[in-house]
Protein backbone atom coordinates (compact mmCIF):
# COMPACT_ATOMS: atom_id res chain seq x y z
CA UNK A 1 0.00 0.00 0.00
CA UNK A 2 1.25 3.38 -0.71
CA UNK A 3 1.97 5.83 1.70
CA UNK A 4 0.96 9.40 1.92
CA UNK A 5 3.10 11.74 4.18
CA UNK A 6 1.79 15.77 5.12
CA UNK A 7 4.36 17.72 5.42
CA UNK A 8 4.79 18.75 8.67
CA UNK A 9 2.83 16.10 9.91
CA UNK A 10 2.27 12.18 9.95
CA UNK A 11 2.61 9.39 7.50
CA UNK A 12 -0.58 7.22 6.47
CA UNK A 13 -0.75 4.07 4.30
CA UNK A 14 -3.88 4.07 1.95
CA UNK A 15 -5.65 1.72 -0.61
CA UNK A 16 -3.97 2.39 -3.65
CA UNK A 17 -6.36 4.06 -6.18
CA UNK A 18 -7.95 6.10 -3.36
CA UNK A 19 -8.12 10.04 -4.19
CA UNK A 20 -5.98 11.95 -2.15
CA UNK A 21 -8.82 14.03 -0.87
CA UNK A 22 -10.55 11.12 1.05
CA UNK A 23 -6.79 10.11 2.46
CA UNK A 24 -6.17 13.15 3.76
CA UNK A 25 -9.80 13.52 5.27
CA UNK A 26 -9.72 10.02 6.28
CA UNK A 27 -6.90 10.90 8.41
CA UNK A 28 -7.57 14.26 10.26
CA UNK A 29 -6.63 16.43 8.27
CA UNK A 30 -9.30 18.93 7.60
CA UNK A 31 -8.15 20.01 4.00
CA UNK A 32 -11.21 21.99 2.17
CA UNK A 33 -13.04 20.83 -1.08
CA UNK A 34 -16.05 23.27 -1.32
CA UNK A 35 -17.09 21.77 -4.54
CA UNK A 36 -17.58 18.23 -3.28
CA UNK A 37 -14.18 17.28 -5.40
CA UNK A 38 -15.41 18.27 -8.28
CA UNK A 39 -12.49 20.10 -9.90
CA UNK A 40 -14.27 23.69 -9.42
CA UNK A 41 -13.33 25.28 -6.24
CA UNK A 42 -9.42 24.70 -6.22
CA UNK A 43 -9.94 24.69 -2.21
CA UNK A 44 -8.39 20.99 -2.10
CA UNK A 45 -5.15 21.76 -3.62
CA UNK A 46 -1.89 20.73 -1.96
CA UNK A 47 2.12 21.08 -2.82
CA UNK A 48 2.83 17.87 -3.96
CA UNK A 49 6.56 17.91 -2.83
CA UNK A 50 7.56 14.22 -3.58
CA UNK A 51 6.06 11.61 -5.85
CA UNK A 52 5.59 11.23 -8.98
CA UNK A 53 2.28 13.28 -9.48
CA UNK A 54 3.11 16.32 -11.19
CA UNK A 55 1.15 15.90 -14.27
CA UNK A 56 -1.84 17.97 -14.32
CA UNK A 57 -5.17 17.27 -15.92
CA UNK A 58 -7.14 19.13 -18.45
CA UNK A 59 -10.09 19.67 -15.51
CA UNK A 60 -7.44 20.66 -13.44
CA UNK A 61 -6.03 23.00 -15.81
CA UNK A 62 -9.42 24.74 -16.28
CA UNK A 63 -10.37 25.45 -12.66
CA UNK A 64 -7.08 26.96 -11.91
CA UNK A 65 -7.68 29.04 -15.04
CA UNK A 66 -10.98 30.15 -13.79
CA UNK A 67 -9.51 31.31 -10.70
CA UNK A 68 -6.84 32.75 -11.61
CA UNK A 69 -3.80 30.96 -10.68
CA UNK A 70 -1.01 31.32 -12.37
CA UNK A 71 0.26 28.91 -14.42
CA UNK A 72 3.98 28.89 -13.24
CA UNK A 73 2.69 27.56 -9.89
CA UNK A 74 0.49 24.86 -10.80
CA UNK A 75 2.69 23.67 -13.43
CA UNK A 76 5.50 23.42 -10.78
CA UNK A 77 3.91 21.37 -8.04
CA UNK A 78 0.31 22.52 -7.38
CA UNK A 79 -2.83 19.81 -7.94
CA UNK A 80 -6.18 19.52 -6.97
CA UNK A 81 -6.38 16.28 -4.31
CA UNK A 82 -9.90 15.37 -5.51
CA UNK A 83 -7.96 14.82 -8.86
CA UNK A 84 -4.92 12.70 -7.46
CA UNK A 85 -5.35 8.81 -6.96
CA UNK A 86 -3.04 7.72 -4.63
CA UNK A 87 -0.92 5.42 -6.97
CA UNK A 88 2.11 5.59 -5.01
CA UNK A 89 4.14 7.16 -2.42
CA UNK A 90 3.64 10.95 -2.56
CA UNK A 91 4.34 13.96 -0.01
CA UNK A 92 1.81 16.86 -0.18
CA UNK A 93 1.42 20.05 2.04
CA UNK A 94 -2.27 21.29 2.44
CA UNK A 95 -2.65 24.87 1.24
CA UNK A 96 -6.24 25.67 2.69
CA UNK A 97 -7.46 23.30 5.78
CA UNK A 98 -10.02 24.18 8.40
CA UNK A 99 -7.52 25.35 10.81
CA UNK A 100 -5.78 28.11 8.61
CA UNK A 101 -8.71 29.49 6.90
CA UNK A 102 -11.67 28.92 9.64
CA UNK A 103 -13.82 28.38 7.03
CA UNK A 104 -15.69 24.25 6.25
CA UNK A 105 -14.39 21.65 5.00
CA UNK A 106 -17.23 21.18 2.39
CA UNK A 107 -19.53 17.95 1.35
CA UNK A 108 -17.29 14.90 1.69
CA UNK A 109 -16.06 14.02 -2.17
CA UNK A 110 -17.41 10.83 -3.61
CA UNK A 111 -15.30 7.65 -3.80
Amino acid sequence: MPNVTVFGGETFEVEMGKRLVLALEDNDVNILHRCGGNARCTTCRVEVLAGNFMEVTKKEKKAFTNKGINEDLFEDCLRLSCQIRVNGDITVRPIMTVENTGEKAGPRPAD
